[in-house]
């Protein structure tokens, strides 16, 4: 009977054992990503790198650290991040500038309805006072309405930052009952309202705090907003707005 671990070679009559043919089909493969690799490297005219790159740091390391930007630097850093995104950004002295603000964009775009959040400082923007011809309605504030189809249809959605951070530029916005993701997802223009004291210098600042609240503290969802909605297909074809709002205004509030 012939012996299980050997078998023949295709091109010959010698015997080699399983072992032996493992051998074999490693060092194909071995010689196989030899010369894979060796192709990317003479495609990139870079020599090909054999040992692991050094690691300097474990861990973050000090100049990560060091947050000890001046307000004035956030928001400046802030401001140039979210503007190369293609967003919007404008600093306003108080909340009676931001109800101005929106007003005048809310005349120029023809705005017809907007939605916002059931936050106690939008509250005090008077909206409703203010754009008597504008519908306008608070998030989750009627149980037996369809909220998030309103908000596909809103205009205008205005929402307020829990954070800001200026070394990327983004916005830190979290989920709760009276703050529903929607109201910042489905209008066409999105006002996000950031007291500067919220303003951080970089996004682990943000976790931190959301770590350090444990598991039972952490809201139903949170949400970082880096200027407007953008998407690209493989060509490359950039396009503004497909899943979710094209237009967004961050309004940083305070001295």
């Amino acid at each position: 009977m012939a012996d299980v671990t050997s078998r023949k070679q295709g091109n010959g009559n010698a015997a080699e054992t399983h072992e032996e043919w493992l051998s074999r089909l490693e060092e194909q493969s071995r010689k196989k990503q030899e010369r894979f690799m060796n192709g990317i490297s003479e495609r990139l005219r870079h020599p090909r790198m054999t040992q692991a790159p050094q690691h300097p740091y474990r861990g973050a390391p000090d100049f990560w650290r060091q947050l000890d930007w001046s307000r004035e630097e956030k928001v400046k850093a802030f401001t140039d991040n979210f503007l190369s995104v293609g967003g919007h950004v404008a600093r306003l002295q108080g909340m009676d500038e931001v109800s101005t603000f929106i007003a005048v964009k809310a005349e120029e775009m023809g705005a017809k309805y907007l939605i916002r959040q059931d936050e106690p400082a939008l509250a005090e923007l008077g909206l409703e006072k203010l754009l008597p011809d504008v519908r306008t309605s608070v998030w989750n504030s009627d149980a037996e309405k369809q909220w998030k189809a309103l908000a596909a249809g809103a205009d205008f959605g205005v929402v307020q930052a829990d954070h800001a951070v200026a070394y990327t530029g983004s916005v830190v916005v979290l989920s709760a009952k009276e703050k529903g993701r929607s109201v910042s997802l489905l209008p066409t223009v999105l006002f996000i309202v950031i007291p500067v004291e919220r303003l951080k210098t970089r996004l682990g600042e943000v976790l931190v705090g959301l770590d350090e609240a444990g598991r039972e503290a952490l809201p139903a969802g949170v949400h970082f907003i880096t200027g407007p909605s953008r998407s690209s297909d493989i060509e490359n074809d950039l396009t503004i707005g497909v899943h979710g709002p094209g237009i967004v205004y961050a309004l940083i509030v305070g001295q």
